[in-house]
C-alpha cells in the first residue's frame, strides 16, 4: 500500500520551490519504497490554480510542475467503480449529517478503492471517509 498525495500537499511543495523528485524522495523516506500517486482531481485543482495567477512566468512554472507530476507519478482516474463508491459514501455520510467537499471525497475514495492511503494537510475532511487511512 502506498500514498495518494492530496492536492494541498502538492500545492504547498510547489509554492516552496520543491521539485517533483524532491516530493517523491520525501514520501519514500516516510513511507518506504512504495508507489506514490496522485488523483486526476489533483491535476484539475492544480491546473485551475495555475490559470488563476496573473503572473505569466508563475503560471508557466506551475503548469510545468503539473506536467512533471503527470509524467513522474501515476495519475489515478475516476473509474465507474470509483464514481459509484463516491456516490455511496457521499450519500451515507449525508444521511449522518456530514458534508464532504467533492474534490476531497473523490481523491479519498480513489485511494480507498485502490487500497492506498492519503497524505494531506487536511486530515479532518478525509477522516470522514470510512476505512480510509489518512496521514498528515
Amino acid at each position: 500500500m502506498g500514498p495518494i498525495l492530496d492536492s494541498n500537499i502538492l500545492i504547498a511543495a510547489e509554492r516552496h520551490g520543491h521539485t517533483v523528485r524532491q516530493i517523491l524522495e520525501q514520501m519514500r523516506a516516510l513511507h518506504g519504497d512504495v508507489a506514490v500517486g496522485i488523483s486526476v482531481v489533483s491535476v484539475a485543482e492544480i491546473t485551475h490554480g495555475a490559470y488563476r495567477t496573473k503572473d505569466e512566468s508563475l503560471q508557466q512554472r506551475r503548469l510545468a510542475f503539473v506536467d512533471r507530476l503527470c509524467s513522474d507519478m501515476p495519475v489515478c482516474p475516476i473509474t465507474l467503480d470509483v464514481a459509484r463508491l463516491i456516490g455511496r459514501i457521499e450519500g451515507q455520510q449525508a444521511a449522518l449529517g456530514y458534508t464532504l467537499a467533492f474534490e476531497d471525497l473523490a481523491i479519498g475514495v480513489t485511494a480507498l478503492h485502490l487500497g492506498y492511503e492519503v497524505v494531506t494537510h487536511n486530515e479532518k475532511h478525509f477522516k470522514l471517509i470510512p476505512g480510509l487511512i489518512v496521514h498528515g
